[in-house]
């Protein structure tokens, strides 16, 4: 069971995560303005399936590591725990730049759900971000880690379902509202980066105080 002071943090975490303009964001807007808000619905969706094939086999795995040892586990948490620290310090020392729409035809829902749902499972990163930032919110001592970590994966998709529609229902005004706001963008990449910072060491930190 996760604590839910634990499950308030990680939402509120995610969701910051999410009004950051990443890649899948951008894929649902470029989606959303050449087919419709149905197009860019059916993107989202096909996205948050792909994160719950990724959640699903960080259950799996790191169930497995917390099988050999909780040290073993630990070790993983920690070298999570730096790579969130990793994605922050070069966030920080990322150029601003005007949004950058990827290359989208019109194309029926079914088809859009279906190559969204392929790109995201065959993305490493998003693989080696799920592995890095389940761990940080999973508590050992109450037991049930694989069910603890599923469950953040499914919030983590629900979440994502959620802004991914309304981004898509909103395309037009929001790529126009953020490729008009450089200032935005800069400011975007020190959130984000000191959002990753801040968790990676949170999480050491938090590590090293229950030995």
């Amino acid at each position: 069971m996760i604590d839910p002071a634990t499950l308030v943090a990680y939402v509120l975490v995610v969701l910051g995560l999410f009004l950051i303009p990443g890649p899948a964001v951008l894929l649902v807007l470029a989606r959303a303005m050449s087919g419709g808000r149905r197009v860019g619905i059916a993107t989202g969706l096909g996205i948050a399936l792909g994160d719950l094939v990724h959640a699903t086999m960080a259950t799996f795995g790191l169930s497995a590591v917390l099988m050999t040892s909780a040290t073993a586990f630990s070790i993983v948490k920690y070298a999570g725990a730096g790579y969130l620290i990793y994605l922050g310090i070069r966030a920080f020392f990322e150029k601003p730049r005007g949004l950058e729409f990827p290359t989208a035809r019109t194309v029926e829902a079914r088809y859009a759900f279906r190559q969204a749902i392929l790109t995201e499972v065959l993305n490493p990163k998003t693989a080696l971000f799920f592995l890095a930032f389940l761990p940080q919110f999973v508590d050992v001592s109450r037991g049930g880690v694989g069910t603890q970590i599923l469950g953040l994966g499914l919030v983590f998709m629900l979440l994502g379902t959620i802004t991914d529609g309304l981004y898509a229902v909103t395309a037009g005004t929001a790529a126009a509202w953020l490729r008009g706001s450089p200032r935005l963008l800069s400011s975007g990449r020190w959130v984000s980066g000191g959002m990753y910072v801040g968790l990676g060491l949170a999480a050491a930190l938090a590590s090293g105080n229950r030995k």
